[in-house]
């Protein structure tokens, strides 16, 4: 035999000299979430070994995290019911916590990189990602609500906007806002491929944010497309996104391959909490070893095409010092 494939599997020193695909620390950002209150630590029940933190929970999280390499953060804030409204007002309102928190991780950790949520459901009273008149979600009144809680974010010190909505139009709206007032440096990282998936269950358990009727499939995409995803791909391009997100990742590895062939933009995907905690439940009855798979997975996210991977791993990747 000529080609003998099993020469470069030989052994470890040589499977490394070939391997094709890497993974570190510096693709990995580490999704929060946040309360108001002081000294919260509360662990998500359907999420082992991921919590809702206090302001400043959150700094000590942060800091311990940036000592391991972990260096970019996507925050999510939970807010209690009394506080949303038809119209998420609190979410621009430059005296609530997760806007004040944002502040203060950067003037206290000023080398951590801050990424935002852009949406309405943690504000909303209806639960949705944009206002509901009459069981119908709008498109375009919901652009206004979406650039003012842009704009409060990236005055309060955000690096990253994550709009995941998926209105249409969010992004061009969004970055003309933020250039007009001079945030040419804030940069979107667009949920351009978020799917309506049931893998998000542990996520809103975790936030409350539940839609209060109906669901989410009129703005988010079906999963049985995925010509669809390039569409909302090219316009994301087109309308300033600086890196594009398919959302979730594991059963939409060709959506991730499809939309990373189609762009030069960094593609980034999230390994959303229903993944995460699908592999801690299957660990603790010690059905798979979690570690290996988790490597698997991540391994798996960036093969696909994803610079990027947004996971609740992270920190657990970081401790393992690869």
């Amino acid at each position: 035999m000529l080609r003998r494939p099993r020469r470069n599997r030989k052994s470890q020193v040589i499977r490394d000299l070939v391997e094709e695909t890497t993974l570190s620390k510096n693709d990995l950002i580490f999704p929060l979430f946040m309360v108001d209150g002081q000294n919260i630590r509360q662990e998500v029940p359907s999420m082992p070994g991921i919590f809702r933190l206090s302001t400043d929970q959150l700094l000590k999280e942060i800091e311990e995290c940036m000592k391991l390499g972990i260096r970019t953060f996507c925050l999510f804030p939970s807010f209690e019911e009394k506080f949303k409204d038809k119209y998420a007002g609190v979410s621009h309102d430059p005296s609530n916590f997760y806007l004040k928190a944002i502040s203060q991780i950067k003037k206290e950790l000023p080398e951590a990189c801050i990424m935002t949520d852009v949406a309405m459901d943690p504000y909303s009273s209806d639960g949705h990602d944009g206002i509901v008149e009459n069981g119908q979600i709008l498109n375009d009144e919901t652009l206004e609500v979406l650039g003012k809680m842009s704009l409060a974010q990236a005055e309060a010190g955000a690096d990253i906007l994550g709009p995941s909505d998926m209105m249409d139009g969010r992004v061009e709206y969004i970055r003309d806002l933020l250039d007009g007032h001079g945030f040419t440096n804030v940069s979107i990282m667009s949920y351009t491929a978020k799917y309506a998936s049931a893998f998000y269950g542990p996520f809103r358990d975790a936030l409350d944010s539940a839609p209060k009727s109906g669901d989410k499939k009129t703005y988010q995409m079906n999963p049985a497309n995925i010509k669809e995803a390039l569409i909302e791909a090219e316009l994301d391009e087109l309308e300033g996104a600086d890196m594009l997100m398919v959302k979730p990742a594991l059963s939409y590895l060709d959506v991730i391959r499809e939309v990373s062939l189609a762009t030069n933009l960094p593609i980034a995907a999230y390994n959303v909490s229903g993944e995460y905690a699908m592999v801690k439940a299957a660990d603790q009855r010690g059905w798979l070893d979690g570690e290996k798979i988790m490597l698997e997975i991540l391994l798996s996210i960036r093969r696909a095409g994803a610079k990027i991977i947004l996971t609740y791993f992270a920190k657990e990747f970081a401790k393992l010092n690869l």
